[in-house]
């Protein structure tokens, strides 16, 4: 029981920072289509959230086909969710201790604005919002107030290292991609 006590707590600060902080003004409520990422890609992620003086980590595997993007987290050794979105619908298994709070539509999300083009992102957003891209270095705004800065260590954006700061909800989440073998 105590591995499944310590998954929770993992869970809980890795996927639920936005539970303790409050609302935001508008929801983004991206859902960009699995193709517009450009490519199929299969990668292993390691992912740290730093957020209130801690720190915590969860393994992810994801892999976006034209037609589909799936995500396995792994907390422990231990899956602790599952998404599957085909460019419509967003499927999800969750571990019973994962908190309500964690949304799957949120996860994706966050994937979406982290590797899709730029340009993509930008024809999707609602009025109010805009994405900036300067090289490595990409700024999501809300009525020209950051509220999200993302750095890229090289490209594809999915290899090295990426480092996303919400500064909304003010956490830090690095990206560890494992090199293709």
């Amino acid at each position: 029981m105590k591995a499944g006590l310590a998954t929770a707590a993992v869970l809980a600060a890795l996927l639920a920072g936005c539970a303790s902080a409050p609302p935001p003004p508008a929801r983004l409520g991206l859902k960009l289509a699995p193709a517009a990422l450009g490519q199929s890609i299969s990668v292993q992620q390691h992912l740290k959230v730093e957020r209130a003086g801690r720190t915590d980590d969860l393994d992810v595997a994801l892999q976006v086909e034209p037609d589909a993007v799936d995500v396995v987290g792994l907390a422990f050794g231990q899956r602790v969710l599952s998404l599957h979105y085909d460019g419509k619908d967003v499927k999800e298994w969750r571990h019973v201790m994962l908190p309500r709070q964690v949304r799957a539509e949120d996860v994706l999300e966050d994937m979406q604005l982290t590797l899709w083009p730029a340009e993509a992102v930008a024809q999707a957003l609602p009025e109010g919002w805009r994405i900036a891209e300067q090289g490595l270095h990409r700024t999501l705004y809300l009525h020209d107030e950051p509220i999200m800065e993302i750095a890229y260590s090289g490209t594809p954006r999915w290899s090295g290292t990426v480092v996303l700061d919400n500064l909304r909800y003010k956490y830090r989440l690095t990206i560890q991609f494992a090199p293709n073998e």
